[in-house]
């Protein structure tokens, strides 16, 4: 496991008390445990459970979910993320056809692909990305597709491959600020990132290009703007941006709480720079909502 580097001036902080707008109904419906009966059956990982998201009931109950493939072992150890970082050991080529069976027994119209970051991978886990898509293309026709994929560790190759599959949506999450990069994603680049987006574009620009940010890790709103900019000028479409949770006291503390107030100012400050789509609100994350999340027009 690689460890965090120990600069960050609040890391062991407990950081400010969450706000009531944060609380989270839960609620355990019909839908919601078929769901969870269904991915145990087909041994799948959901990154609604692995991450511990906080919207997993309203998502489960309304039959959406985000599949969780090449594994529950993350090579990385980011500084925000609840998911198990370790040696993975698991790689397995059936999993396309079994994302693409459950994606048809839930009756979905949207799906999210998601992954751990597979570095052990020359690849990254873009064979599996691409088997997927073309599963659920062929098993569930008329049924939308994104995928939010990690960096691939630059291999610009294993990308076009993804991007080949031809996904409705490629989505890849910056998380933060490039100053904030060395505690929160400390084996991952903020001019990669960039790239890995403008790239996909060129590719196809046909792909609704996405990208997602947590708030509350110490950045300012100039930086932040900066961000926005950026992935406009890299063509990105659709943006997401969420308060970041504290998943326990080995991650990184939450240094601010935002108002609902500030994410209506941040959604009207970045649709100012002409995203086609922006969420912001204190529980979106980059897959809440992923349906509705794009025009019809797109």
């Amino acid at each position: 496991m690689e460890p965090l580097p120990m600069a960050h001036p609040s890391r062991t902080a407990p950081g400010p008390k969450p706000p009531p707008w944060l609380k989270v109904r839960l609620t355990q419906g019909e839908n919601y445990l078929e769901i969870k009966q269904l991915m145990r059956s087909q041994t799948l990982h959901t990154v609604c459970e692995e991450a511990m998201c906080p919207n997993i009931y309203e998502c489960w109950q309304a039959r959406t979910a985000t599949f969780l493939i090449l594994g529950d072992i993350c090579t990385r150890n980011c500084g925000f993320c609840a998911i198990t970082t370790g040696r993975p050991t698991e790689l397995d080529r059936l999993e396309p056809q079994r994302i693409a069976e459950t994606t048809k027994n839930m009756g979905l119209r949207h799906v999210v692909i998601t992954s751990v970051t597979r570095d052990d991978l020359a690849d990254g886990g873009a064979e599996i990305f691409a088997g997927c898509i073309e599963a659920v293309r062929e098993q569930v026709p008329g049924c939308g597709i994104e995928v939010l994929t990690p960096d691939l560790l630059g291999n610009w190759e294993a990308l076009a491959s993804i991007v080949a599959a031809r996904p409705d949506i490629f989505n890849h999450n910056t998380e933060s600020v490039p100053r904030l990069y060395p505690w929160v994603r400390p084996k991952a680049q903020y001019e990669r990132t960039l790239e890995l987006l403008r790239r996909v574009k060129q590719q196809d620009e046909s792909i609704v290009t996405k990208s997602g940010l947590m708030v509350g890790l110490g950045e300012t709103r100039e930086e932040l703007h900066q961000v926005f900019v950026d992935l406009r000028e890299n063509g990105v479409d659709v943006l997401t941006v969420g308060q970041y949770l504290r998943p326990d006291q080995k991650h990184l503390p939450v240094e601010k709480y935002y108002t609902p107030e500030e994410f209506v100012d941040i959604k009207r400050e970045a649709q100012a720079l002409g995203f086609r789509h922006v969420e912001s609100g204190p529980l979106v994350r980059s897959s809440y909502h992923a349906a509705s999340q794009v025009p019809q027009e797109v």
